[in-house]
């Protein structure tokens, strides 16, 4: 089969011979299923699933798993037909103290509250990956479920810059041992790039760039080195730069951004990397 590809799968909408079966004829899980029309994420999906508040074909289903043709069947929760919300793909700069995360057990302030105003122009999103409390910047938020995931693949090899400041003047050795690989808890971590931005007399910032972030993994390089952050910020995803956003705004993608990131992450599929 013959197909064409958007820009969100090449970036001219090349046409390329390959054998596919379009997404809504295909069937998948029920609470991927919710997920992929925008509704909510795959894990609120299966929490609503197995309390019995979704309807398959006016049968309620309590298998997150439950065979579904988005193309087909009618879903329904709490009693309300489910329709495919239009995708929103969302850049925000956020502020240090809050979580990435919808609900907080410990009642600490999320990144939705900084949504609330704007409740009403977008629907249901979900970060993509995550900052910690005490990391600020660059974070992208979507209800296209399938891209984010594709984002935070770590086979996708998107590049992630940040500017961290730390409470010691940068040598080389430490530029160097970053690129080159730092032990923490029994696993070798290492920055793709390096480089010092600018010092003081006591601190200094520098640029890290990171293609397969593990968790907190510039605060784990840092902390084995004898170094402590002061403030660590993600400036940059890809091609995609925070730029003048301001601290704790939020904003759509322009259609160029959107196809830049794209664009990115076809370029690294055609080299065999994804």
């Amino acid at each position: 089969m013959v197909s064409r590809f958007t820009a969100a799968d090449g970036p001219e909408g090349w046409c390329v011979s390959m054998s596919v079966v379009p997404a809504e004829a295909r069937k998948i899980g029920l609470a991927r299923a919710l997920s992929k029309m925008g509704y909510c994420s795959r894990a609120q999906a299966v929490r609503l699933i197995r309390a019995g508040r979704v309807n398959l074909n006016d049968v309620t289903r309590r298998d997150p798993e439950s065979p579904t043709r988005l193309d087909q069947d009618r879903i329904m929760v709490d009693g309300k037909v489910v329709e495919t919300v239009r995708h929103v793909y969302l850049m925000m700069n956020k502020p240090r103290g809050l979580v990435t995360t919808a609900s907080d057990e410990k009642g600490r302030e999320t990144v939705y509250s900084i949504l609330q105003a704007d409740a009403k122009s977008f629907p249901w999103v979900a970060p993509i990956g995550r900052l910690d409390k005490a990391s600020e910047g660059l974070l992208l938020l979507t209800n296209d479920s399938e891209w984010g995931a594709r984002i935070a693949a770590p086979e996708t090899h998107l590049e992630k810059t940040y500017h961290v400041q730390i409470n010691c003047v940068a040598s080389e050795e430490m530029l160097n041992a970053l690129q080159k690989g730092v032990r923490s808890d029994e696993e070798l971590l290492r920055a793709n790039a390096c480089r010092l931005l600018r010092s003081g007399e006591k601190n200094s910032w520098i640029e890290i760039t990171l293609k397969e972030g593990k968790n907190r993994q510039i605060r784990r390089m840092l902390t084995a080195l004898g170094v402590e952050v002061l403030r660590l910020l993600r400036v940059k995803i890809g091609p995609l730069q925070l730029g003048s956003l301001p601290k704790g705004a939020c904003r759509s993608l322009s259609a160029e951004e959107k196809v830049s990131l794209d664009r990115a992450m076809w370029n690294v599929g055609s080299r065999g990397q994804f």
